[in-house]
């Protein structure tokens, strides 16, 4: 009848759709439902690195449609924001959940504190670039996880204190550099792993976002 598509045209309509060619913005989507993947345990270092190197290569639909394909659907990020503003005068504010890390933000606090929590941060790339501009009073605390380095080698200050903790895993894969730079004329700059909560301190349970040390499950010194 008019109008109908036989099996054998929706077939090849279909195999035409998945061999069309994919653009660089086609690859870069695959890459950051790879990264959120990878930031959430579902591949491991190798995994990424091996299907990451598959996307970038990639020439058709199908070629990426292969390497999401054992991956939920809900696990497909949003458009990460180019940058994020926040201008923090007088009280506090914070970034934690499943908020979507941008590519760049530009900060200024004085007086207040901004507290950016990285432990369920959805990232679907591996930089975030930070302008700071820290007046008295303001401070920046960053809670991170395993994968995320924080660098603030390009802070200058005449007041204030930066305290960057040591990764909790030196061998994780880096999900994600935060790149500190500006200037601090009284605030404080902290980046530490999330506070353990009392009942973690009596089981001996890592912190939320830790690597544990599979050989020692209960922690503490190896006997």
């Amino acid at each position: 009848m008019p109008g109908e598509v036989s099996g054998t045209e929706g077939s090849s309509s279909r195999r035409d759709a998945a061999e069309l060619r994919v653009s660089h913005r086609d690859r870069d989507r695959a890459v950051e439902v790879l990264r959120v993947a990878a930031g959430e345990g579902r591949l491991t270092a190798d995994e990424l690195d091996e299907r990451v190197g598959a996307a970038l290569a990639a020439r058709t639909a199908a070629d990426l449609a292969v390497l999401t394909a054992d991956l939920p659907p809900e696990g497909m990020p949003q458009q990460a924001r180019d940058v994020i503003r926040i201008d923090q005068r007088l009280g506090d504010a914070k970034r934690t959940g499943r908020w979507l890390v941008p590519r760049r933000m530009e900060i200024r606090l004085k007086f207040g504190e901004l507290k950016l929590d990285f432990t369920e941060a959805v990232i679907t790339h591996d930089t975030l670039h930070i302008d700071l501009d820290l007046r008295i009073g303001g401070n920046l605390t960053l809670v991170t996880r395993p994968g995320i380095v924080v660098d603030a080698d390009d802070i200058t200050y005449t007041r204030g204190d930066i305290s960057i903790q040591p990764p909790a895993d030196p061998d994780a894969p880096v999900l994600l550099r935060v790149l500190l730079a500006g200037r601090s004329t009284g605030g404080d700059i902290v980046a530490r792993l999330p506070r353990r909560t009392p009942w973690q301190w009596l089981q001996r349970k890592p912190r939320t976002g830790e690597a544990r040390d599979w050989r020692n499950p209960l922690g503490g010194a190896h006997p």
